[in-house]
């Protein structure tokens, strides 16, 4: 990845997808550890129905843990954690483990 620092807003309004390239979200706001000064989660909105039925319904964003992206350009991609979270057939805690 490009190491030159840039503005944490950039990064809002981006669309975010999975190495898979399934539409997530779009990043509506950054979560921040201040003293640690590093980016620790972004905010989604306009969520894929599919993967957030209940939150897109309802208009609820969810966060998804900085650590779970693995690079930012145009877009930005996160691991497929993100669409394993709501399969069915897998279980919760050991996606999120």
């Amino acid at each position: 990845m490009d190491d030159t620092p840039q503005e944490i807003t950039s990064l809002v309004g981006r669309e975010i997808y999975s190495n898979n390239g399934v539409f997530v979200g779009e990043v509506e706001d950054i979560q921040l550890h201040l003293n640690g000064e590093a980016v620790t989660g972004l905010a989604l909105g306009n969520l894929n129905a599919e993967l957030f039925a209940e939150e897109a319904r309802t208009e609820q964003g969810i966060i998804v843990p900085y650590r779970w992206v693995r690079a930012v350009g145009d877009v930005i991609l996160v691991n497929d954690v993100v669409e394993r979270v709501r399969d069915p057939d897998e279980e919760q805690d050991e996606v999120l483990a």
